[in-house]
């Protein structure tokens, strides 16, 4: 059964920090972009990071460049997300999604419609 799980979410105090995690079974990551999402209430789901097959490439929506990073290990069949300086409004479900790498990782990030695989999301959030 393929299947990709997030895990690391939680409550966090505005400034603080978390790392998410999302791990395949069923499949190997090596050959897909991964990408991070999140939807807060009322809001559409919106692309925060994406990285590529290998990890040479990766995009950040402008919300969060400077405070997030995207990284992979193939070995472990897992991806990251290092969440630091959080804010309120980085509250929302953070899903974490594989697809082929067809285009480039802006393109994949910009339009989650076109990933192959979903987990179904780790609520994050930050609020004193």
């Amino acid at each position: 059964q393929l299947q990709l799980v997030e895990s690391g979410g939680g409550l966090v105090q505005p400034g603080g920090s978390l790392r998410l995690s999302c791990a395949a079974s069923g499949f190997t990551l090596d050959y897909y972009t991964i990408g991070w999402f999140r939807q807060a209430p009322g809001k559409e789901r919106e692309g925060v990071s994406c990285i590529s097959s290998r990890g040479g490439s990766t995009n950040y929506a402008d919300s969060v460049k400077g405070r997030f990073t995207i990284s992979r290990d193939n070995a472990k069949n897992t991806v990251y997300l290092q969440m630091n300086s959080l804010k309120p409004e980085d509250t929302a479900i953070y899903y974490c999604a594989a697809g082929r790498s067809i285009t480039t990782v802006q393109a994949m990030c910009a339009n989650p419609g076109g990933m192959d695989y979903w987990g179904k999301g780790s609520l994050v959030t930050v609020s004193s």
